[in-house]
């Protein structure tokens, strides 16, 4: 017995388990395994969701019926022959739980396409030292994803306000697999108010629609809605859509997993939090709710991230964001209502717009070139045109109504692309299947890296 398995076995038998006993935690035969998972019934009761779309990381969750550990098999050959597997969960240890499994690829090549299965193990645990893998279970499909950066498609989608409408919903992603982007932006309030992880996976992994593998080859990233963070199970939304791993962000900025800067081809994606929609101070939340911080320290992280080369070489630079960051309408709460969101000269006690996050970000934004921000949270269609002294132009998102009598709440599906050089925008009114808005923009002005 070599010095490792001797520490290891006197470990077990110090902590009143015996050497048979570790031997028995290892996997069981493979018919043996296939009994147990045919006994047990179905593992894996979902297909992937490609999260969190990068250059070179990519996030697969799916959802599981009973204690797992997930995998995920990738390569660039088809067939998969030169396929590495990548177990869901850290350095450490991996991740065992009876909910989701997230998986992070990371070290991948930009602007490449890679085929993936996804698999898991299914858990016997009634301790740290009575563990056993009991049956093992992959989805027979091969899906593909393509990385983003430079050389990628420049194609994007937004979504926003579904609000646990499958049947919203359900048009949407028709419309997506038409329009067939490289990624789509979900921008905010997903849900409404969720307590639980089952809650949260029927409404991004097992939603009630035609095509449920809806988010298996189109990837998504997620700004969340003030609605996203509700409920008990929404204070830990990461659970079930995935942070990227510390090693993408600084150490300054590993509590932000919401934020990303992505190069997609010619266009740069810049995504930001607008956080809830009434302040910190207000007696609704009781004083749990910390967004005022949460809001400056995605400043640091903006003013940095627009510096990045690739960033900052894009010709064209959109931002999304949940909550508007601009609005003409005299009587629409700007969001900075001390303390309590209320006051006679508007009309709700919510913002309708969020004027503390405009006057710390779209001057940087502005600065940079940025040419739309596109927001939503309204559930109405609104476009603002770029002006004198605001550079960018503003696109909002509609609601989530499908009922023909709302004429302005409108599901929305803003299509983004580069056509001849320039940046064109349409905003689809998915529900009369009509184009509510068309736009073109112009590249900005960059500064070439010198050679």
């Amino acid at each position: 017995m070599n010095r490792r398995d001797f520490i290891r076995s006197t470990a077990i038998l110090a902590a009143g388990t015996s050497v048979a006993d570790y031997a028995n935690a290892r996997p069981l035969p493979v018919k043996e395994q296939e009994t147990v998972a045919d006994s047990q019934g179905k593992l894996i009761d979902s297909a992937p969701m490609l999260q969190n779309y990068a250059a070179t990381s990519m996030g697969v969750a799916f959802s599981v019926t009973d204690m797992a550990n997930g995998f995920v098999t990738y390569g660039e050959q088809s067939d998969l022959s030169d396929g590495k597997t990548v177990k869901c969960g850290g350095y450490r240890v991996t991740d065992m739980n009876d909910q989701v499994m997230l998986i992070r690829l990371t070290g991948l090549k930009p602007a490449t396409k890679y085929y993936y299965r996804i698999g898991a193990d299914r858990i016997s645990y009634k301790g740290g030292y009575d563990m056993k893998i009991i049956g093992t279970e992959t989805d027979p499909r091969i899906y593909s994803f393509t990385t983003a950066g430079p050389g990628a498609q420049s194609h994007f989608c937004v979504i926003n306000d579904t609000h646990d409408n499958d049947e919203a919903l359900d048009i949407l992603v028709e419309k997506i697999n038409k329009l067939k982007p490289s990624c789509v932006i979900w921008n905010g309030d997903a849900s409404n108010s969720e307590e639980t992880i089952d809650a949260q996976k029927k409404i991004f992994l097992k939603p009630q629609i035609r095509r449920t593998d809806y988010a298996a080859e189109i990837p998504y990233l997620f700004n969340p809605g003030n609605h996203d963070n509700r409920g008990l199970a929404n204070r830990h939304l990461e659970r079930v859509w995935m942070f990227r791993q510390p090693e993408e962000r600084l150490s300054r900025d590993w509590d932000l997993g919401r934020n990303y800067a992505v190069r997609m081809g010619d266009i740069a994606l810049i995504g930001l939090d607008t956080a809830e929609d009434k302040l910190d101070t207000n007696p609704i939340f009781a004083g749990l709710f910390t967004s005022k911080a949460y809001r400056e320290a995605q400043t640091l992280w903006l003013e940095d991230a627009l510096k990045r080369p690739e960033i900052a070489s894009a010709p064209y630079l959109v931002a999304f964001c949940h909550i508007p960051l601009y609005s003409d309408v005299p009587r629409e709460n700007p969001g900075d209502l001390a303390p309590d969101d209320s006051h006679p000269d508007y009309d709700a006690n919510y913002a309708y717009w969020q004027r503390t996050c405009a006057n710390m970000w779209t001057p940087l934004l502005q600065k940079a070139g940025c040419q739309v921000i596109i927001t939503a949270h309204l559930h109405t269609f609104r476009y603002y045109a770029p002006s004198e002294d605001r550079k960018w132009a503003q696109i909002t998102g509609g609601g989530n109504s499908l009922n023909p009598q709302n004429k302005e709440t409108f599901p929305t599906v803003i299509d983004g692309f580069i056509e001849n050089g320039e940046l064109k925008i349409n905003v689809y009114n998915v529900r009369d299947e009509q184009i509510a808005g068309s736009y073109t923009y112009k590249p900005r002005k960059v500064k070439r890296r010198k050679k």
